[in-house]
């Protein structure tokens, strides 16, 4: 799964890296992104990439409330385009999420050691995601999220059985682009990010706390 992530990049690499065209979104660098907490996600409206804020956790068309979005931080690759939740989402609304990188946790006994993933090239990772914009029964609209998983890599194996999807950066067109509904030319995007091009160690406890954002979080410890 992806339940935490970072990012701190500048928003002009940001910006060039997604080549976006218009950023609406204060995106202040954070050590320790969150599931409910508003992310900046790119979407692609009428060929122009813009980043936009997301409230990190899916409403589906079918949710009553907000509390669903709290156990859909995550869609599985292998069923996001037949399951009623995403499937809409999968062919019509997809985006990227911007990353410097994200923690799993190895659980060892009762402990939960944080590892923190990030690209060799330290450049900004953009994550398959999906976005909705869920009305809720008293006529509020709120812009929402998920990330796309699926089975880990050689490198994440022995820490965690899933990971986020990372896009190459040469498919981010296609994977934005509003116009493309082919899931049989979509799916085979999803799927695990080459091991040799990612880096792991192991970081701080003091992660494990979502309130604990500090450059601390992603340095590497012993």
């Amino acid at each position: 799964m992806c339940g935490r992530f970072d990012v701190h990049s500048a928003i002009d690499i940001i910006a060039r890296i997604f080549q976006i065209d218009n950023v609406s979104i204060d995106l202040k660098p954070s050590y320790n992104v969150a599931p409910s907490q508003e992310i900046g996600i790119v979407i692609n409206e009428g060929g122009r990439n813009l980043l936009i804020a997301s409230r990190w956790g899916f409403l589906p068309f079918w949710a009553k409330e907000k509390q669903t979005a709290y156990s859909m931080i995550n869609a599985r690759a292998e069923t996001v385009a037949s399951n009623r939740s995403y499937k809409d989402a999968f062919l019509n609304h997809r985006c990227l999420i911007p990353a410097d990188g994200f923690y799993e946790w190895l659980k060892q006994d009762k402990a939960k050691i944080p590892y923190y993933i990030h690209l060799k090239s330290h450049d900004p990772m953009g994550l398959a995601g999906l976005y909705n914009a869920w009305t809720s029964p008293e006529g509020e609209t709120i812009q929402t999220c998920t990330i796309i998983t699926t089975d880990a890599n050689s490198l994440l194996a022995p820490i965690h059985n899933r990971m986020p999807v990372i896009l190459h950066a040469r498919d981010y067109k296609v994977w934005l682009k509003s116009d493309e509904h082919d899931a049989t030319f979509l799916l085979p995007l999803l799927k695990p990010y080459p091991s040799d091009e990612l880096a792991t160690y192991q970081v701080t406890p003091k992660v494990n706390s979502f309130k604990y954002n500090k450059p601390e979080n992603i340095r590497p410890i012993s």
